[in-house]
């Protein structure tokens, strides 16, 4: 359970973050790990064609995956497959490597590799000027 609360709650502020604010589509389930020289994103995207359902980008320290899968045309009662665009916003970690970021689709889930760089962002102290006088 302790696990569980901070993964809803990083999900929810996801959720708020993202653009546009009308949300379109579902999202893509993901898991992750975040290592000391690497940050791996898989996505679970069964049924899609890498070379053109699958779109990857990232933009301002976001990742984006989006899957835009068709429906087949199939007799049934009842489904629960999820058909139209799929998509995720990520935001990655501040010393992410974006010129490095490689992604491979094996056996339905997609692999998002994004190398770290050594340091993380160190912040700084600002210096506040004192009033003319």
């Amino acid at each position: 359970m302790t696990t569980l609360v901070p993964r809803f709650v990083g999900d929810l502020f996801e959720w708020f973050e993202t653009e546009p604010l009308v949300r379109t589509g579902h999202m893509i389930r993901v898991e992750d790990r975040l290592t000391d020289n690497e940050y791996l994103v898989r996505a679970e995207l069964p049924g899609c064609d890498p070379q053109k359902d699958i779109q990857v980008g990232v933009e301002h320290g976001m990742l984006t995956i989006k899957c835009m899968r068709e429906e087949q045309k199939q007799e049934h009662d009842r489904t629960e497959f999820r058909y139209g665009l799929l998509q995720r916003i990520i935001r990655l970690p501040g010393n992410a490597v974006d010129q490095k970021i490689a992604a491979k689709y094996v056996n339905g889930v997609l692999e998002v590799k994004v190398p770290l760089a050594e340091s993380k962002p160190q912040g700084r102290q600002i210096s506040i000027a004192a009033p003319a006088k």
